[in-house]
């Protein structure tokens, strides 16, 4: 029995994949074992679903979806993906608040990453979140707010599922909203200088710019009345990428034209209109290694531009563009954010081709420009570093050791991480 992430680069051998449909039979499956983990969309580039115990996969569990009376939040099943409970709360008439550009993770797994949208006042998934029903490593369920466990709530908000099993998730919702979504080309230099007042004029502001490329892609996505029914689209179209993947990846020189071709291809603008939960998301079909470091908003920009003239210099062959996002601050323990307002720069690279060693020489770049990593993207940070950038750490641990003293839901590289010592 071998279980792969969906880019490949993680397997792992458990020795049991339970799919629980009801309490009894999580219960079961959590006792019946000394080692446990939870399996989403398999989005994350780190081996955070890796166990040689039992794999749960919680997207059959049987919970009912409530919305409050004043609709402003609702309890929804947290093991359900994005692309499913977002289209279920628009029939109910309400959306969620943001979304990232893919909807196939389990709303459990992207809060606990801390997985994010983008939005100059807008937090990631977990700010969202406003309460959670847990079973616990002794098969009990409790539910965690700002009120009951206070403090098991605080470390739930961004696990890394290192405390429990989520059954359902209480979650800020709006009135179900539509959405325009505008894809244009601009000018890098524009973009740079220009990004604050872009960012202002817009609830979503991002761009992805290919690292040879003086052209980006700019992408905004703002609140607007609807259109009638939309028909089946997606943001950008990947079939001349897909192309240029697999030229590179065989000539890394043809790289840097290939990529100024595609921008001089992509100059026409482009406009749709619908239901948010259809909008927000696009069709990612390209595999790809991904890396993302959370910085300061003032940093964001040069932090960027060092990177994209470190790999210029070195003449690196990255296949695919970065992405540069923009998320609010929080206060949730283990966040990349819990600082400040913050800026988001993605770094991929085309999964068929080497990415190792290339993410090893652009980390530095990312990291020293007071960067903090996504959880689930990949990283190589230690429980040292750890303990550094968060504060919050040791009460982080100090919760998880109460609530799972054997470390049932500790895998090894968590262990590692955090320099946990599994019994």
């Amino acid at each position: 029995m071998e279980w792969h992430n969906w880019s490949g680069s993680v397997s792992a051998q458990p020795r049991a994949i339970a799919r629980p449909r009801n309490e009894s039979e999580l219960r079961a499956a959590i006792l019946a074992t000394p080692r446990v983990r939870v399996r989403g969309a398999g989005h994350s580039f780190m081996p955070l679903c890796e166990t040689d115990g039992t794999l749960i996969d919680m997207s059959d569990y049987d919970a009912p979806i409530e919305i409050a009376a004043d609709r402003a939040s609702a309890w929804v099943p947290a093991g359900w993906s994005l692309a499913r409970l977002t289209e279920t709360l628009w029939k109910e008439g309400v959306s969620l608040i943001n979304q990232g550009d893919v909807n196939p993770q389990s709303l459990a797994g992207a809060t606990a990453t801390g997985t994010h949208g983008t939005g100059k006042d807008l937090g990631s998934l977990s700010t969202q979140v406003i309460a959670f029903e847990l079973m616990l490593a002794d098969g009990s369920l409790v539910v965690c707010d700002a009120e009951h466990h206070p403090d098991l709530f605080q470390a739930q908000r961004l696990s890394l599922g290192l405390f429990g099993v989520a059954t359902r998730i209480r979650i800020n919702v709006l009135p179900a909203y539509y959405l325009e979504e505008r894809v244009e080309a601009r000018p890098l230099g524009e973009m740079a200088e220009r990004w604050q007042e872009l960012a202002a004029a817009t609830r979503h502001f991002e761009f992805f710019v290919f690292p040879y490329a003086d052209t980006v892609i700019f992408k905004s996505l703002h609140p607007i009345a609807g259109e009638g029914e939309m028909p089946r689209s997606t943001d950008i179209d990947e079939r001349p990428f897909r192309v240029a993947c697999e030229l590179g990846r065989k000539a890394n020189f043809l790289i840097p034209p290939l990529q100024r071709l595609m921008m001089r291809l992509s100059s026409k603008p482009s406009r749709r209109v619908g239901p948010a939960w259809q909008i927000f998301p696009g069709e990612r079909t390209i595999r790809f290694e991904e890396m993302e470091y959370e910085l300061p908003r003032a940093d964001g920009i040069p932090t960027l531009f060092e990177a994209i003239g470190y790999i210029r210099r070195k003449k690196l062959p990255v296949a695919f563009p970065f992405e540069f996002r923009l998320v609010a601050g929080d206060d949730i323990w283990m966040s990349p954010f819990n600082r400040g307002v913050g800026s988001s720069i993605s770094f991929h690279q085309y999964a068929r081709m080497p990415w190792r060693a290339l993410f090893a020489e652009i980390e530095p770049v990312l990291r020293g420009a007071n960067g903090r990593p996504h959880w689930a993207k990949r990283h190589t940070l230690g429980p040292d570093q750890v303990h550094a950038l968060y504060p919050k750490t040791g009460d982080f641990l100090k919760v998880r050791a109460e609530v799972d003293p054997a470390g049932k839901f500790v895998n090894a590289d968590l262990a590692r991480l955090f320099g946990i010592e599994r019994k």
